[in-house]
């Protein structure tokens, strides 16, 4: 069976292998024919009535991959933009007398609300120079919106529509699906609000899980709406009202509710744009991209030696190595702090982290190399979209710890999932035997329920683990035994409610925990090195083609399956919110 299953598995990876090669050659040949133009594109002036043009409907990553070309010979470089960059040329517009104003497309862009927060309040700064902000869609996702509702006006396609019906979670139940095919998780956890695993085992939500999910939404909502309500000039009931009617989606409504400024064509909307630097209607308007500006507005300073190290911890937190999927090794991050570490020039340490959690022992090790650190250098940590559970772990010693208002973090909890399919190889007539010298030599099998002597022992270990989690949170933080036990237990918590319950320190982004990190180094002039770089080989295209590949499944759909092959090869420890948190 399993030399039927390599050779199988082989020949679907010499398959899939040969077509990516394949794509490759035909790219990078083509992008070799192409570069002259990519070049004469980045070189050309910046014209003295230019719009910095902010095309957000884009895949929106932060640090990201660092492969050498390969992306424009796969023909991702036009569909992944850095998020730092879109930042700095943002700071570079607001004080460069050639940009007179921005165009933001956002009509659905691709990022989490913490970073939706942290570009809207980038872009509220650009204004505070006198400079316009103007936007266009066809249409509006509740997040493009609001970063939009940022802008002097905002004009919408006569026949587009905009999302403005408050937020909501959804979360699937597997029980049931359980039951019926004979596929289970089997679950060892602590902590009273580690609901995160509860779809494993329940049909439908527990009270605790609603009262979380319901405080994160009620807060989340409270920011937004505020920040319309200042922006818009629409008090805070008449934006909840619009909201539960649904009437934004009523062009006329959205416009005599203030809503939205008027309806035109994209090409009417360019004269407007034409009109407010006084070009004539002939004239074209220099859109200058990100990319482009930064390139004529490098940041770095020549002659200064000092660095600020920003390591980020993206993703799954991994035991072992990864490739472009979008996860973090303990392996890959103590390379990254050994070398901001031993590095002279690297006066302080920032951790950008935007993790759900993972592998526990991976969380400790990484914690401890954080200890270390401390001990040679300041270690500021900066929270994205979620820094949850083992991303809290790692957080937890830091020097500060900043959250950005629409950050989800906490869920201080330990689990385990193991997968079992003894209903499932039963009723296709598969049925395991076992001989073995002692009581528990097996150990745990997918093909047998789990017994009552083994799943002690697991849950022994995750006891081990959540106390030990604990205790590093009350070290870390200050805070005594008795408190963490009451915001333990797997709670999942708001950024406003971290910072009351002392799990963080202040609000801010990336660039307050840089400045912050430099001022505790007593550096005023400094540069910015970036951790973890990868580097391309094999694996990586083979892992873009997967991903690619996945990428054609409804993320909700295959979630169960996801956990199940990823856990079926070993017993993995976890400190991770293992079901998606969506605010949407």
């Amino acid at each position: 069976m399993n030399f039927l299953k390599n050779i199988l598995s082989s020949a679907i990876g010499f398959i899939i292998g040969f077509i990516i090669i394949l794509f490759f050659i035909i790219g990078i040949t083509s992008t070799i024919a192409s570069i002259d133009d990519f070049d004469s594109q980045y070189q050309k002036p910046i014209e003295k009535e230019s719009i910095l043009n902010l095309d957000l409907n884009k895949i929106i990553i932060e640090n990201p991959p660092k492969i050498y070309g390969f992306e424009q010979a796969l023909g991702l470089s036009d569909d992944i933009v850095d998020f730092n960059t879109i930042l700095n040329s943002i700071k570079v517009a607001k004080d460069d007398d050639l940009i007179k104003g921005i165009n933001l497309k956002s009509g659905f862009p691709l990022m989490g609300w913490s970073q939706i927060k942290t570009l809207r309040d980038e872009l509220l700064d650009f204004k505070k120079n006198g400079k316009f902000i103007y936007s266009y869609s066809d249409l509006y996702t509740q997040k493009g919106y609001y970063l939009s509702s940022v802008s002097d006006s905002i004009f919408l396609h006569d026949l587009g529509l905009i999302e403005f019906k408050g937020l909501a979670s959804e979360v699937l139940y597997y029980k049931d699906f359980q039951d019926k095919y004979g596929f289970k998780m089997e679950i060892v956890r602590s902590g009273k609000y580690k609901s995160a695993v509860e779809p494993f085992l329940e049909n439908k939500m527990s009270k605790n899980n609603q009262d979380q999910i319901k405080e994160l939404l009620d807060d989340f909502w409270e920011i937004i709406s505020s920040d319309i309500s200042i922006s818009r000039s629409i008090s805070l009931s008449k934006i909840d009202s619009i909201a539960n009617e649904l009437s934004a989606t009523k062009t006329e409504i959205a416009i005599k509710e203030g809503i939205l400024d008027g309806t035109l064509y994209e090409n009417e909307y360019e004269d407007f744009l034409k009109n407010k630097l006084d070009l004539d209607s002939l004239d074209k308007i220099d859109f200058v991209n990100p990319q482009r500006l930064m390139r004529y507005n490098n940041l770095r300073k020549k002659g200064v030696r000092d660095l600020v190290a920003v390591i980020y911890v993206q993703g799954n937190i991994v035991y072992g190595a990864e490739g472009l999927d979008g996860s973090i090794s303990h392996k890959t991050f103590i390379e990254s702090i050994d070398k901001s570490v031993n590095d002279p020039r690297v006066k302080s340490i920032v951790l950008r982290i935007n993790s759900p959690g993972g592998n526990a022992i991976s969380s400790d090790i990484m914690w401890n190399a954080i200890e270390n650190a401390k001990l040679k250098k300041p270690v500021v940590v900066s929270m994205g979209n979620i820094a949850a559970s083992g991303g809290y772990y790692v957080a937890a010693n830091a020097d500060k710890i900043y959250v950005n208002p629409l950050t989800l973090t906490g869920s201080i909890g330990v689990f385990a999932m193991l997968p079992n399919i003894s209903k499932f190889s039963k009723s296709i007539g598969v049925n395991s035997q076992k001989v073995q010298t002692h009581s528990n030599s097996l150990g745990y099998s997918i093909y047998e329920k789990i017994t009552p002597g083994y799943k002690s022992s697991v849950l022994s270990s995750v006891e081990k683990i959540y106390y030990t989690f604990k205790e590093k949170v009350s070290d870390g933080r200050n805070i005594s035994m008795i408190n963490v036990e009451k915001i333990a237990q797997g709670r999942v918590w708001s950024a406003s409610s971290a910072i009351e319950n002392k799990l963080a320190d202040d609000f801010g982004n990336l660039s307050d925990a840089i400045s912050h990190a430099a001022k505790l180094s007593n550096i005023n002039e400094y540069n910015l090195i970036y951790y973890p770089e990868f580097k391309p080989d094999i694996e990586n295209l083979f892992s873009i083609g997967i991903s690619l590949f996945n990428n054609k499944f409804d993320k909700k759909t295959k979630l169960f399956f996801d956990h199940f092959l990823n856990n079926q090869q070993k017993i993995s420890l976890r400190t991770e919110i293992p079901f998606h948190i969506e605010i949407k």
